[in-house]
């Protein structure tokens, strides 16, 4: 089993030994089987997810444009609606009232000039959110910020070791109840999703980095908040059973290439979408930005 060689929220990455571990899960989603051993050398992972405040910076010192800044290439999507296929993102739109859970086009909406700065659209600022976790990033984009760092992205194994904590086999990142004792140790949906928001002001999306308990290896919000991107290739051997976090809009892309997401987000919800786990995984495109994905940095 890993040791993590410092669990202090003042640095800002937290040293594993590496080790073996339960990887996946045979409870929940198909595509989480089978439980398997798996073993990962020593890394270094951030305590916490990229801000935009930090993303910021990294921005202001490259100049780098996101992927969400720049028109999708029509040829990849001959069929879908031109208006779709210019600069922007996936943002989450509240419902009016309760809907049937088998169609998430109701409450994900292309909205057009949306990315990183203005995460629900032009006109919307940071303001207030700078401490949160930065969304609207693609994996190309998450891994530029990574290099830039001098830094990487983890491996699928790597995130879900570091998320797990040494509890090995447990459902969730603090044990296997969901709210043990009534508390609430991850950002995800408070009220009826996805119309009904219960969560405190300012919190009705992401929360600030770092508000809810670390994991035993003092990292924090491995579960909740945002999915994180991972290097690995999603390898599809059969549909998912419930696509329940997809964002798209666009007519399928055969030709996309799928990276795993990890960790749920704030808009996972006991009666929708249950992947607030360690073992919890999601195909994402890569050149993709959505306002529920994230990211955090690992050295090897």
């Amino acid at each position: 089993m890993a040791k993590q060689r410092s669990k202090s929220r003042t640095m800002t990455m937290v040293a594993l030994d590496g080790g073996s571990f339960r990887m996946g899960s045979e409870d929940f989603y198909a595509d989480e089987a089978p439980c398997r051993e798996v073993s990962v050398g020593a890394f270094e992972i951030d305590v916490l997810p990229v801000t935009y405040a930090e993303y910021r910076r990294f921005v202001e010192s490259t100049g780098y444009v996101s992927d969400a800044e720049k028109a999708v290439d029509p040829e990849r999507f001959p069929n879908a609606d031109p208006t779709l296929l210019l600069p922007g993102a996936a943002v989450f739109t509240p419902t009016a009232g309760p809907v049937p859970l088998n169609d998430h086009l109701q409450w994900w909406q292309f909205v057009p000039g949306a990315s990183w700065h203005h995460p629900l659209g032009k006109g919307k600022s940071l303001k207030g959110i700078a401490r949160h976790p930065v969304t609207q990033v693609s994996f190309n984009d998450a891994l530029a910020y990574a290099e830039w760092a001098g830094k990487d992205l983890p491996t699928e194994a790597e995130w879900e070791f570091a998320a797990r904590g040494g509890l090995d086999g447990k459902s969730y990142a603090w044990g296997d109840e969901l709210h043990p004792d009534g508390k609430r140790l991850a950002k995800i949906w408070e009220g009826a999703f996805p119309w009904r928001n219960d969560a405190p002001p300012g919190w009705e999306r992401t929360a600030p980095v770092g508000s809810y308990p670390p994991n035993p290896f003092g990292l924090y919000d491995m579960i909740g908040n945002v999915w994180e991107w991972t290097k690995d290739p999603y390898h599809r051997l059969e549909q998912p059973t419930k696509a329940c976090c997809s964002s798209s809009q666009k007519v399928a892309d055969p030709a996309a290439t799928l990276k795993v997401v990890k960790g749920g987000s704030h808009l996972c919800a006991p009666e929708y979408c249950q992947r607030y786990r360690p073992a919890a995984r999601h195909p994402q495109p890569i050149d993709e930005s959505t306002s529920h994905i994230g990211f955090r940095c690992v050295r090897r």
